[in-house]
Protein backbone atom coordinates (compact mmCIF):
# COMPACT_ATOMS: atom_id res chain seq x y z
CA UNK A 1 0.00 0.00 0.00
CA UNK A 2 1.13 3.51 -0.74
CA UNK A 3 1.61 5.88 2.18
CA UNK A 4 -0.64 8.91 1.54
CA UNK A 5 0.34 10.84 4.64
CA UNK A 6 2.16 14.15 4.29
CA UNK A 7 5.15 14.64 6.53
CA UNK A 8 5.87 17.89 8.35
CA UNK A 9 9.07 18.29 6.30
CA UNK A 10 7.11 18.13 3.04
CA UNK A 11 4.54 20.65 4.31
CA UNK A 12 7.35 22.99 5.31
CA UNK A 13 8.88 22.48 1.87
CA UNK A 14 5.63 23.58 0.21
CA UNK A 15 5.71 26.83 2.18
CA UNK A 16 9.30 27.48 1.09
CA UNK A 17 8.37 26.58 -2.47
CA UNK A 18 5.52 29.11 -2.41
CA UNK A 19 7.91 31.81 -1.19
CA UNK A 20 10.46 30.88 -3.85
CA UNK A 21 7.87 30.98 -6.67
CA UNK A 22 6.39 34.30 -5.55
CA UNK A 23 9.74 36.08 -5.35
CA UNK A 24 10.97 34.49 -8.59
CA UNK A 25 7.78 35.61 -10.35
CA UNK A 26 8.19 39.17 -9.11
CA UNK A 27 11.78 39.31 -10.35
CA UNK A 28 10.91 37.77 -13.73
CA UNK A 29 7.58 39.41 -14.45
CA UNK A 30 7.78 42.82 -12.77
CA UNK A 31 11.51 43.56 -13.19
CA UNK A 32 12.89 41.58 -16.13
CA UNK A 33 9.97 41.08 -18.52
CA UNK A 34 8.48 44.55 -18.12
CA UNK A 35 11.62 46.08 -19.68
CA UNK A 36 12.78 43.31 -21.99
CA UNK A 37 9.51 41.79 -23.28
CA UNK A 38 11.36 38.57 -24.17
CA UNK A 39 8.94 35.70 -23.63
CA UNK A 40 11.45 32.95 -24.37
CA UNK A 41 13.53 33.92 -21.33
CA UNK A 42 10.39 34.34 -19.18
CA UNK A 43 9.61 30.68 -19.91
CA UNK A 44 13.20 29.58 -19.25
CA UNK A 45 13.69 31.52 -16.02
CA UNK A 46 10.41 30.43 -14.43
CA UNK A 47 10.74 26.72 -15.17
CA UNK A 48 14.42 26.52 -14.27
CA UNK A 49 13.80 28.21 -10.90
CA UNK A 50 11.04 25.69 -10.11
CA UNK A 51 13.04 22.68 -11.29
CA UNK A 52 16.17 23.73 -9.36
CA UNK A 53 14.19 24.12 -6.13
CA UNK A 54 12.81 20.57 -6.24
CA UNK A 55 16.09 19.12 -7.49
CA UNK A 56 18.07 20.57 -4.58
CA UNK A 57 15.40 19.77 -1.98
CA UNK A 58 14.99 16.10 -2.89
CA UNK A 59 18.71 15.66 -3.49
CA UNK A 60 19.33 16.62 0.14
CA UNK A 61 16.72 14.19 1.50
CA UNK A 62 17.95 11.31 -0.65
CA UNK A 63 21.52 11.85 0.52
CA UNK A 64 20.41 12.01 4.15
CA UNK A 65 18.35 8.80 3.80
CA UNK A 66 21.32 7.07 2.22
CA UNK A 67 23.49 8.31 5.10
CA UNK A 68 26.02 9.53 2.58
CA UNK A 69 28.38 12.43 2.85
CA UNK A 70 25.77 15.13 2.42
CA UNK A 71 28.18 18.06 2.26
CA UNK A 72 30.22 16.55 -0.56
CA UNK A 73 27.10 15.43 -2.41
CA UNK A 74 25.49 18.84 -2.20
CA UNK A 75 28.69 20.51 -3.35
CA UNK A 76 28.92 18.27 -6.41
CA UNK A 77 25.21 18.74 -7.10
CA UNK A 78 25.43 22.53 -6.88
CA UNK A 79 28.43 22.52 -9.20
CA UNK A 80 26.33 20.61 -11.73
CA UNK A 81 23.40 22.98 -11.25
CA UNK A 82 25.40 26.11 -11.94
CA UNK A 83 27.07 24.45 -14.90
CA UNK A 84 23.69 24.27 -16.66
CA UNK A 85 24.02 28.00 -17.21
CA UNK A 86 25.85 26.83 -20.32
CA UNK A 87 22.52 25.31 -21.42
CA UNK A 88 21.56 27.41 -24.42
CA UNK A 89 21.40 27.21 -28.20
CA UNK A 90 22.14 30.87 -28.91
CA UNK A 91 24.56 33.09 -27.02
CA UNK A 92 22.77 34.45 -23.97
CA UNK A 93 23.24 38.19 -23.28
CA UNK A 94 25.01 39.19 -20.08
CA UNK A 95 21.84 40.65 -18.53
CA UNK A 96 19.87 37.44 -19.11
CA UNK A 97 22.78 35.35 -17.80
CA UNK A 98 22.83 37.46 -14.64
CA UNK A 99 19.10 36.98 -14.11
CA UNK A 100 19.50 33.22 -14.60
CA UNK A 101 22.30 33.13 -12.01
CA UNK A 102 20.20 35.15 -9.52
CA UNK A 103 17.12 32.94 -9.96
CA UNK A 104 19.10 29.71 -9.63
CA UNK A 105 20.76 31.08 -6.49
CA UNK A 106 17.37 32.11 -5.09
CA UNK A 107 15.93 28.62 -5.68
CA UNK A 108 18.96 26.95 -4.09
CA UNK A 109 18.80 29.20 -1.02
CA UNK A 110 15.09 28.52 -0.52
CA UNK A 111 15.57 24.77 -0.95
CA UNK A 112 18.51 24.59 1.47
CA UNK A 113 17.16 26.92 4.16
CA UNK A 114 15.58 24.21 6.28
CA UNK A 115 16.94 25.66 9.54
CA UNK A 116 15.87 29.24 8.84
CA UNK A 117 12.61 30.66 10.13
CA UNK A 118 10.03 31.86 7.62
CA UNK A 119 10.73 35.46 8.65
CA UNK A 120 14.45 35.02 7.95
CA UNK A 121 13.70 33.31 4.63
CA UNK A 122 11.36 36.10 3.51
CA UNK A 123 13.91 38.70 4.60
CA UNK A 124 16.63 36.99 2.56
CA UNK A 125 14.44 36.83 -0.53
CA UNK A 126 13.44 40.47 -0.04
CA UNK A 127 17.08 41.57 0.10
CA UNK A 128 17.80 39.79 -3.20
CA UNK A 129 14.65 41.29 -4.75
CA UNK A 130 15.57 44.80 -3.64
CA UNK A 131 19.11 44.41 -4.98
CA UNK A 132 17.75 43.43 -8.40
CA UNK A 133 15.22 46.28 -8.30
CA UNK A 134 17.85 48.90 -7.45
CA UNK A 135 20.19 47.72 -10.19
CA UNK A 136 17.37 47.48 -12.74
CA UNK A 137 16.06 50.93 -11.86
CA UNK A 138 19.46 52.56 -12.38
CA UNK A 139 20.23 50.64 -15.57
CA UNK A 140 19.58 52.69 -18.69
CA UNK A 141 19.60 50.86 -21.99
CA UNK A 142 20.85 52.32 -25.25
CA UNK A 143 19.21 50.72 -28.27
CA UNK A 144 21.81 49.30 -30.63
CA UNK A 145 22.13 47.27 -33.82
CA UNK A 146 24.93 45.52 -35.65
CA UNK A 147 24.93 46.52 -39.31
CA UNK A 148 26.89 45.10 -42.22
CA UNK A 149 27.87 48.23 -44.14
CA UNK A 150 29.01 48.46 -47.76
CA UNK A 151 30.49 51.97 -48.00
CA UNK A 152 33.82 51.49 -46.27
CA UNK A 153 35.14 54.80 -47.65
CA UNK A 154 32.96 56.52 -45.03
CA UNK A 155 34.45 54.74 -42.01
CA UNK A 156 37.42 57.14 -41.89
CA UNK A 157 37.32 59.52 -38.89
CA UNK A 158 37.02 62.61 -41.08
CA UNK A 159 33.91 61.13 -42.77
CA UNK A 160 32.13 60.24 -39.54
CA UNK A 161 29.31 62.76 -40.00
CA UNK A 162 28.64 61.54 -43.55
CA UNK A 163 28.58 57.98 -42.25
CA UNK A 164 25.99 58.87 -39.59
CA UNK A 165 23.82 60.74 -42.10
CA UNK A 166 23.90 57.82 -44.55
CA UNK A 167 22.98 55.33 -41.82
CA UNK A 168 20.16 57.54 -40.54
CA UNK A 169 18.72 57.77 -44.04
CA UNK A 170 18.89 54.01 -44.56
CA UNK A 171 17.76 52.88 -41.11
CA UNK A 172 15.25 55.64 -40.37
CA UNK A 173 16.47 56.21 -36.80
CA UNK A 174 18.22 59.04 -34.96
CA UNK A 175 21.78 57.79 -34.43
CA UNK A 176 23.63 58.72 -31.24
CA UNK A 177 26.99 57.18 -32.09
CA UNK A 178 28.59 54.48 -34.22
CA UNK A 179 31.43 52.04 -33.57
CA UNK A 180 33.30 50.52 -36.51
CA UNK A 181 34.32 46.88 -36.15
CA UNK A 182 35.83 44.33 -38.53
CA UNK A 183 36.55 45.42 -42.11
CA UNK A 184 36.53 43.04 -45.11
CA UNK A 185 38.63 44.72 -47.81
CA UNK A 186 38.00 41.93 -50.31
CA UNK A 187 34.23 42.44 -50.31
CA UNK A 188 34.22 46.13 -49.33
CA UNK A 189 32.18 45.37 -46.20
CA UNK A 190 32.47 46.39 -42.58
CA UNK A 191 30.53 45.70 -39.39
CA UNK A 192 29.23 48.78 -37.57
CA UNK A 193 27.48 48.94 -34.22
CA UNK A 194 24.84 51.66 -34.36
CA UNK A 195 23.50 53.26 -31.18
CA UNK A 196 20.23 55.11 -31.68
CA UNK A 197 17.40 56.82 -29.84
CA UNK A 198 14.26 54.76 -29.42
CA UNK A 199 10.88 55.66 -27.92
CA UNK A 200 10.46 52.08 -26.72
CA UNK A 201 12.79 50.84 -23.99
CA UNK A 202 12.66 47.30 -25.31
CA UNK A 203 15.21 44.73 -26.45
CA UNK A 204 15.04 43.23 -29.90
CA UNK A 205 16.23 39.63 -29.84
CA UNK A 206 17.85 39.98 -33.30
CA UNK A 207 19.59 43.32 -32.79
CA UNK A 208 22.90 41.69 -31.93
CA UNK A 209 23.06 39.32 -34.91
CA UNK A 210 26.40 40.02 -36.56
CA UNK A 211 25.73 38.65 -40.04
CA UNK A 212 23.01 37.16 -42.17
CA UNK A 213 22.90 33.36 -42.12
CA UNK A 214 23.86 31.55 -45.30
CA UNK A 215 20.86 29.98 -46.99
Amino acid sequence: MFDLTISSDFAHMLVRFFISVVFSWVIIDRLYFRKSQRREFYFTFMLISIAIFFLVFFMIFVLEDMKGKTGIGIGIGLFGIFSIMRYRTDTMPVREMTYLFVLISLSVVNALASTMSLAELVATNTIILLAVWVCERNLKFQSAKLVQYDRIELIKPECRQQLIEDLEQRLGVKIVKVEVGAVDMLRDMTVIKVFYDSDEDLHNSVDQIAKLPKM
